[in-house]
């Protein structure tokens, strides 16, 4: 196994980059809106794995702060959706609670 796979943020990383390929599938987004959030979501959970592999402090630290990035564009997307009421209340503030989650957790990593 390893070490990135034991990470709890790794693993809601991972299961929320599922949500979002489920939540694409059904809905009919504009193609770059679409790439946009696939691309950024799946990045939260491969700067984590990537990060891990690395050996020093500063390079696992850069990794991290990139997946944050990462996450923050997700939210910045998931907002747009919900101005162009393409994204409901309650579909916009489950997204919003798994994000800000991952966030507080690479902060937490980031700071380590």
């Amino acid at each position: 196994m390893f070490d990135f796979e034991k990470l709890i943020v790794y693993n809601k990383a991972k299961s929320f980059n599922k949500t979002v390929y489920a939540f694409l599938s059904v809905n009919n987004f504009d193609r770059t809106t679409n790439d946009q959030l696939r691309r950024a979501s799946f990045s939260i959970m491969l700067n984590i794995a990537e990060g891990t592999g690395r050996q020093t402090q500063p390079d696992k630290k850069r990794f991290y702060t990139m997946s944050r990035g990462s996450v923050f564009e997700c939210v910045a997307i998931m907002d747009y959706l919900k101005d162009i009421e393409k994204l409901d209340q309650n579909e916009f503030d489950l997204f919003y609670a798994k994000l800000d989650e991952l966030s507080r957790m690479l902060y937490t990593l980031i700071k380590r």
